[in-house]
């Protein structure tokens, strides 16, 4: 008898694709889970939340689960606030949401909404300014801007705080500095993530993970004519 769990099962929305244009029943259901998550970064350590998609279901009937982190936010400074991240989750999934259904992927297509979490902040300020995603910065580069993007890539620890256990990981962090109109932007975005425990096994997976991200960002950089130097995870 064959087991339903694939062998080489999909980790990327990328993959769902790919399976779907080569003739495979792909069922794919979204759930959400938004994690506060200790940080220790460089001489900073604070506390954010992680806003995280499973993607669940399967090919063939070959079950299949991965997860993706769609934003980072925090109740101050350090990162996006978490109003901006619910905003930046929700345009990213939107795009993960469009590339399924165009090859034919039916999806439950929920967002995240501040309601989901657990855990309430004393403040929020919802009037806050949206923040330009890096994709907002390629459209204005196709607009016939000067667009240049620096990068930095880190492995950033986190420790994940579910409710009956904690989960230590680390992160795959890219912190865009975009300069345009002689300004510097900064943006960052989780490319992929794994268990600390579970380095050996786990972190070349999720290297591969983020350079292929990183390989599709750069078409679209080239595309774009945005002005970069290629860097990969090592």
């Amino acid at each position: 008898m064959q087991s339903n769990t694939i062998h080489n099962p999909p980790n990327r929305i990328t993959d769902l694709v790919g399976l779907k244009q080569q003739g495979a029943e792909v069922i794919c259901q979204p759930s959400f889970e938004i994690l506060p998550v200790d940080f220790a970064h460089r001489d900073n350590q604070f506390q954010a939340f992680i806003f995280l998609c499973r993607f669940s279901g399967s090919t063939d009937g070959y079950e299949y689960m991965f997860r993706k982190c769609y934003a980072r936010g925090c109740p101050h400074n350090l990162c996006p606030h978490v109003s901006q991240a619910v905003m930046i989750a929700n345009r990213y999934l939107q795009r993960d949401y469009k590339k399924l259904q165009d090859v034919g992927v039916q999806v439950e297509k929920k967002l995240f909404t501040l309601e989901d979490m657990v855990i309430k902040f004393d403040s929020i300020k919802e009037e806050q300014s949206p923040l330009l995603t890096i994709h907002d910065y390629i459209n204005i580069a196709k607009e016939g801007n000067e667009v240049a993007v620096g990068m930095e890539l880190e492995f950033v620890t986190g420790v994940e705080h579910f409710a009956n256990y904690q989960n230590q990981q680390v992160f795959l962090m890219v912190d865009f500095a975009v300069t345009m109109l002689d300004k510097t932007h900064h943006y960052e975005r989780c490319l992929a993530c794994y268990e600390a425990e579970k380095e050996q096994q786990e972190k070349p997976q999720a290297i591969n993970i983020a350079n292929e991200r990183l390989k599709l960002l750069y078409e679209e950089f080239d595309l774009a004519s945005v002005k970069y130097e290629k860097r990969f995870f090592e």
